[in-house]
């Protein structure tokens, strides 16, 4: 099969079956080494620097680390390709132990292929625990950027961990200018918790950015070129950029990487399954392109494993959850049928497994939507409950943490994105009962730029406090949320920007909250 056929089967209507006879003997290659890519070029003449999209890192072990580079000396080529031939092209790495490059511990020459849209994912092992390291990418006499990276903490040791999360970047909406405020940051760990990208159309004139963009741009994501070219327009953001090259990064998918409110097969536009998948495999495709992802992690058709345990020494471990692959189909009256699932009976069995194995301090769930129980006062019934989030899978939910407090798991924190607000939630045992014991906190991180300016607070948001008394604190700006693990506490740092529709927005941190080890319940810092 030609270089392009890939690529031209998810901009087709293929059959799921071809999806999936194609992308098993595509996986097995790469397992291999072994993808076919036509001609090799060693010294491609290229209209430009290839490193327009940036570097990044991923998934830290204690002796090893992903890094990430794509292709793309005209990154916003219609076609999705980046301005690249179609052939592969040899990428030489190399990883130091200072900023200078100077000591160098491990180099090679990985492959970028057009298959992959010329993107790279280098398993680095043979590194030290807990260390800081420096990277970098060159293809012929370009070289791009050198970026920081930092390796998870041997497993035994008590290392403090300090880490970053955030979710919901529309591009067209706003400037990443919390990015930038986070690239400055000293943190070990970034994790992005979904929608990355968005999928819809996007005006001639790039919203609030006032970018001219090309026609390409203007219609929803559906197909690989479409989503390819959705990620090359984020990844040339600088202040994303700047974030990716500071830190490794986690990452999971949420709804716009594919499609707004999707779950499982379903399309929520009433597309079939068959059609739906294809749009699904195109999208898990360019988000395996696109982020500092392990290469064992590459789709097989419309199917990709997202959720992953990330030990980080004897203080954290992080569980990064899939919330869409597998969830039953939305239906708020059907909250409590215990027959529902969000995460799958595989998925959910893995995590309750993990954590009761876990002997961290700390137990973080990366989660995607929220998990508190939210009375938003807009309905004397079920009406005023989301069943795109946990509040729709109820029963899974009291399952979940019946599992979790009977395997006495040590302070399980739930971190999540999606909603576009800062809140901070203590978890209930019982929701109806205010009086219940706490189970848990979560932290609610607000978006990049979703929403647009937003307030700092609403009559919404105090509505939302009044109705939830496990709620305690509410922000409508945007930003990320900031947290230092120790020991006996753990502290997260609400961060917002006062704007992000024009440049210059000014971050600040709006609420602190300590959580003390044994103890589940939010205090003011």
């Amino acid at each position: 099969m030609k270089p392009d056929q890939w690529h031209r089967l998810l901009d087709s209507r293929a059959s799921r079956r071809q999806m999936f006879t194609y992308a098993a003997g595509v996986a097995g290659l790469v397992a291999l080494g072994q993808l076919p890519s036509g001609a090799t070029d060693p010294t491609p003449t290229l209209p430009a620097n290839p490193f327009t999209l940036g570097v990044a890192s991923g998934d830290p072990r204690p002796d090893s680390i992903v890094l990430w580079t794509r292709l793309a000396p005209q990154p916003l080529a219609d076609d999705g390709l980046g301005g690249m031939p179609p052939v592969a092209v040899p990428v030489r790495w190399e990883i130091a132990e200072d900023d200078a490059m100077r000591r160098v511990v491990r180099k090679g020459t990985a492959t970028a292929r057009p298959e992959l849209a010329h993107a790279v994912h280098v398993e680095v092992h043979g590194l030290r625990p807990g260390r800081e390291y420096w990277y970098r990418f060159a293809v012929g006499n370009e070289t791009s950027r050198i970026a920081r990276t930092k390796t998870a903490p041997a497993a035994h040791w008590a290392t403090e961990v300090s880490y970053a999360f955030a979710s919901c970047q529309q591009w067209e909406a706003g400037f990443f200018t919390a990015y930038q405020d986070l690239a400055a940051q000293d943190v070990d760990l970034i994790g992005h918790l979904g929608d990355y990208i968005y999928e819809y159309g996007i005006g001639a004139t790039g919203g609030q950015r006032k970018t001219p963009l090309s026609a390409a741009h203007g219609a929803a994501v559906q197909t690989l070129s479409q989503y390819r070219l959705r990620y090359a327009l984020y990844g040339t953001d600088p202040d994303l950029q700047a974030a990716r090259a500071v830190a490794p990064w986690f990452v999971s998918v949420d709804d716009h990487d594919v499609e707004d409110n999707w779950g499982a097969d379903r399309s929520p536009t009433g597309a079939t399954a068959e059609n739906f998948l294809r749009r699904r495999a195109a999208a898990f495709r360019a988000y395996f392109e696109n982020q500092p992802v392990r290469p064992s992690s590459l789709p097989t058709g419309p199917d990709m494993s997202l959720f992953q345990t990330i030990p980080y020494g004897r203080l954290a471990t992080f569980y990064v959850l899939d919330e869409r692959q597998f969830r039953s189909p939305a239906n708020i009256t059907a909250r409590l049928d215990p027959n529902r699932t969000m995460l799958g009976q595989d998925q959910l069995d893995w995590l309750l497994r993990g954590m009761g194995r876990s002997r961290s301090s700390w137990n973080i769930l990366a989660n995607q939507v929220m998990m508190f129980q939210l009375d938003r006062l807009t309905d004397p019934g079920l009406q005023q409950l989301n069943p795109d989030t946990w509040d729709g899978y109820a029963a899974e939910r009291d399952r979940l943490w019946a599992g979790i407090t009977e395997r006495r798991v040590a302070n399980p924190v739930v971190i999540t994105g999606d909603a576009h607000v800062n809140v901070a939630s203590e978890l209930k045992a019982d929701f109806a009962d205010p009086n219940s014991p706490n189970v848990g906190v979560e932290l609610l991180a607000t978006s990049i730029t979703s929403g647009g300016n937003g307030t700092d607070t609403s009559a919404g948001g105090q509505e939302w406090l009044a109705a939830n008394p496990h709620l305690k604190f509410f922000n409508n700006q945007r930003g990320y949320v900031r947290c230092r693990v120790a020991k006996d506490t753990m502290r997260a740092d609400y961060v917002v920007v006062d704007k992000v529709t024009t440049p210059g927005g000014v971050p600040s941190v709006r609420k602190s909250f300590v959580v003390e080890s044994g103890r589940p319940a939010l205090q003011d810092a």
